[in-house]
Parts: C-alpha cells; sequence; structure tokens
C-alpha cells in the first residue's frame, strides 16, 4: 500500500464528519446512529439526500454547497477516495455534510424508515454479468432497502454512462408502474442540464472524454409496492 494512501487512512480517524464503522457493529445489528442522524450529527431537522457509491464526493459536496437547508451523506466502501470528500468538507467548513464508509448491502443498518427524502446514484459499477445483476444499484433487491428508510415516494436519481443499466433500470420502473420525472439516454444533448445535473464526477470526465454518452432517470419510489424484475435480458 502506498505512503499517501497510508496517511490519508490515519486522517481519515480524525475527521469527525466521517463515519467508519466495522463489520461487526453492521452485521445483522443496527448502527448506534439509525435514526438519529438528524439529532446527534446534523442538529438540526433538515432533510436528509444520500449519494450512493459517492467516489471523491463531488456530487455530495455540491449539493450541500447548493442547498443549505438539506443534509448531505456519501457513501462509499473505498476510504482513500472519501478521504477527498471529508477533507473538502471540512477545509470549507460545510456542516451540512458527513461521510458513512460501509459496503451498500448494509445500509439498512444506518437509516430508519422515512429517515431520507433523496437518493442518488452517480456513476454505479453496472454488474454486466447475469450472476451479479442483482448488485446492481436500481435492482429490485436494491430498490426494497431504499423503501425501508426513504419517505413514501421519495426521490432516486441515476445518472450512468452504461446504456445497457440505463434500459435496465428504465424497464424495471415501467414493469412497475414507477413514475418516472426525468428520462434522457443523453443528458448534455438535451435541455435538462442544470448546475446540479452538470456536476461532473472524476469518471464522468474520463467517459466523456471517451466520447460517451450520459443517461440520466429521476424517479419516485412508493413504499406500498413489492418490486418485480423486468421482463428481458439486461445483461451480457
Amino acid at each position: 500500500m502506498g505512503k499517501d494512501k497510508l496517511q490519508r487512512f490515519a486522517e481519515n480517524k480524525t475527521f469527525e464528519n466521517l463515519f467508519q464503522p466495522t463489520y461487526d457493529e453492521v452485521l445483522n445489528k443496527d448502527y448506534y446512529i439509525k435514526n438519529n442522524w438528524n439529532n446527534k450529527y446534523f442538529k438540526n431537522n433538515n432533510p436528509i439526500v444520500l449519494e450512493l457509491g459517492c467516489g471523491k464526493g463531488e456530487y455530495t459536496i455540491a449539493l450541500s454547497q447548493k442547498y443549505k437547508s438539506k443534509n448531505f451523506i456519501g457513501i462509499d466502501i473505498k476510504g482513500a477516495r472519501l478521504w477527498r470528500g471529508a477533507k473538502t468538507a471540512i477545509t470549507n467548513n460545510l456542516k451540512n455534510v458527513a461521510f458513512l464508509r460501509t459496503r451498500i448491502e448494509f445500509i439498512n443498518s444506518f437509516f430508519s424508515d422515512d429517515e431520507v427524502s433523496e437518493i442518488w446514484i452517480t456513476f454505479p459499477d453496472p454488474q454486466m454479468r447475469k450472476r451479479r445483476a442483482k448488485k446492481r444499484l436500481t435492482s429490485s433487491r436494491f430498490l426494497t432497502h431504499y423503501q425501508g428508510f426513504l419517505i413514501n415516494n421519495g426521490i432516486i436519481n441515476l445518472k450512468t454512462d452504461n446504456d445497457l443499466l440505463y434500459k435496465y433500470t428504465r424497464a424495471l420502473l415501467q414493469k412497475n408502474n414507477i413514475k418516472i420525472l426525468t428520462d434522457t439516454n443523453n443528458l448534455y444533448k438535451e435541455n435538462f442540464v442544470d448546475d446540479i445535473l452538470s456536476v461532473k464526477t472524476f469518471y464522468e470526465k474520463q467517459f466523456l472524454s471517451n466520447n460517451k454518452n450520459i443517461n440520466y432517470l429521476k424517479f419516485e419510489l412508493p413504499k406500498n409496492i413489492v418490486i418485480q424484475e423486468p421482463d428481458g435480458e439486461f445483461y451480457i
């Protein structure tokens, strides 16, 4: 492991805005701050927004700077990446930002019923193989997880360069009659871009430099439905 990475891991332990639970703290149990993010960390009753697979936290930071009346939590498993977002938040004195190092599979250990109002999923691993499709962050499995802590009809945003993941997610939404608010398979060539959608992550900049189109879906997630997988084969 490189010296810089070791230094970042050491500094991560000093960041009050970065939560790094152990495996034993979340396996089949609730983390201590579940249902208490507003009371114990943010010290307000503002809505909570998550960024899943946040990487270096570009979206988490940009959203927190624009929407001071909301709280933002970036989630990723890579500590070296989270260092950048947590460090930026501290440097800019952003009190409405936190970061959480964990696997998305454990997300229900951290958030309680109606504790979150919105989710951003920015350039996730598309999990192209059939045997890994259930790991997609927009699969029926994960949407069911999100129902456990999102408010009814809470908003989910998906931004991806992967056409197959976009088509799969769109088909899943249609299969379950889930309301789509925004739908485009070429974000920057249509009139959907605003000052938030135009935020470009490290990976997005790479995709655009290779002339990849960017897909975007924004939809509501109701609590009172059993989510089913779409018809057809959406894998390689």
